[in-house]
């Protein structure tokens, strides 16, 4: 058993407060233990100067996605980002937005762009991997805004992304770290993944000693679980706007 009671393969408590605010079409609070991240998703009909083309008609769309840490998330206070945006953030949000453009077919966007914010109210660990399982749920909501402006013979959204961290604790691969857990961790994995089980960006460091490749599965196995969970309540949570039902319009 773990310091917090879980066994080695179970998540963390997830949950997730759809339309948490009013301004964005897609807004959730995702909730991963005491982990807390509004994640909201915009669309706008601009595009990155280098997107422009001669013709509109021929525009293909693009996500981008911005994350932060509030000065109350941490403590000791985190001060706030207000010229310049920390390496640590650049590099999660980059990993955010690649993540999420791995789920979107640009064409049938057309010229949007679609905008992922993710704001940390409180860190105990998984932030990243929170950010984009929670930004996905907000997406597949800001797009259903506009279903009737988007193709109907052309879904959008291709595939369910859900990403979640493992790692060695103590010599034991493990599930979902905490604050705690990770701070102790003699490896520390970032997994991506698609709800087809696809893997999509993997992120991993030996924070001491080098590990074994069996030691690699054995992580990427209990990643490639707890993104099926993940999954599966990504698609209880969006209901009938989950995007991939065969049986349905996709957005």
């Amino acid at each position: 058993m773990r310091h917090d009671g879980r066994t080695a393969s179970q998540l963390r408590d997830f949950r997730v407060t759809r339309r948490f605010t009013g301004a964005a079409p897609g807004s959730v609070l995702v909730q991963a233990g005491r982990t807390t991240i509004l994640c909201t998703a915009s669309i706008d009909r601009e595009l990155p100067k280098w997107k422009a083309v001669p013709d509109p008609t021929q525009a293909t769309g693009w996500l981008t996605a911005e994350y932060s840490m509030l000065p109350g998330s941490t403590a000791p206070r985190k001060r706030r980002e207000r010229e310049k945006t920390d390496s640590r953030s650049t590099e999660i949000q980059r990993l955010i937005g690649r993540s999420l453009r791995s789920a979107i077919d640009f064409a049938a966007l057309g010229a949007r762009t679609i905008t992922i914010d993710c704001d940390v109210l409180e860190a105990d660990g998984g932030t990243r991997t929170a950010s984009i399982t929670g930004g996905f749920i907000a997406m597949c909501d800001a797009l259903a805004s506009i279903r009737d402006e988007l193709p109907t013979d052309r879904p959008v959204i291709l595939r369910s992304i859900a990403a979640i961290s493992v790692g060695i604790v103590s010599g034991e691969p493990v599930l979902d770290l905490d604050y705690v857990e990770d701070s102790q961790a003699e490896v520390d994995l970032n997994v991506v993944m698609s709800g087809t089980g696809e893997f999509i960006e993997v992120q991993g460091t030996a924070e001491g000693q080098p590990f074994s490749r069996a030691l690699l599965d054995r992580q990427l196995d209990l990643a490639a679980a707890g993104i099926a969970e993940l999954t599966a309540r990504q698609r209880e949570i969006l209901g009938q706007e989950w995007p991939l039902d065969t049986n349905r319009p996709n957005c």
